[in-house]
């Protein structure tokens, strides 16, 4: 079974907007905290932001505070991340993941916390 399934990406102008939703399956939902990565290629995979399930903490990486919202569907096992005012440094391939383990400011931003990952979806950004 698909524990984590990422829809939502496109291509758009600068200062557009995307909704990325990530639906989770039974183990992965079950988790702490969830959220999203981002990587280009050749580079790091990036913390975007993440959210603890069935509560209200939420972090935000600084590149994209102010921009991003990272919210929840408890009753449909989703987690969406809306981007606005994306810019070209955006373009990325964007992962959900999910963390069965407590995170604190810091950890957050470590992919080894999350032990569930999804499969992508691409985010096209055009100057």
């Amino acid at each position: 079974q698909v524990q984590l399934q990422e829809s939502g990406g496109g291509s758009v102008q600068a200062g557009g907007s995307l909704r990325l939703s990530c639906t989770a399956g039974e183990y992965a939902y079950s988790s702490n905290y969830m959220g999203w990565f981002r990587q280009a290629p050749g580079k790091e995979r990036e913390a975007v932001a993440a959210i603890y399930i069935g509560g209200t903490v939420t972090y935000y990486a600084d590149s994209v505070k102010g921009r991003f919202t990272i919210s929840q569907d408890n009753a449909k096992n989703r987690v969406f991340l809306q981007m606005n005012s994306l810019q070209p440094e955006d373009r990325d391939i964007y992962y959900c993941m999910s963390s069965g383990i407590r995170q604190t400011p810091s950890t957050w931003l470590r992919p080894d916390e999350y032990n569930y990952w999804g499969q992508g979806t691409q985010v096209a950004v055009s100057s």
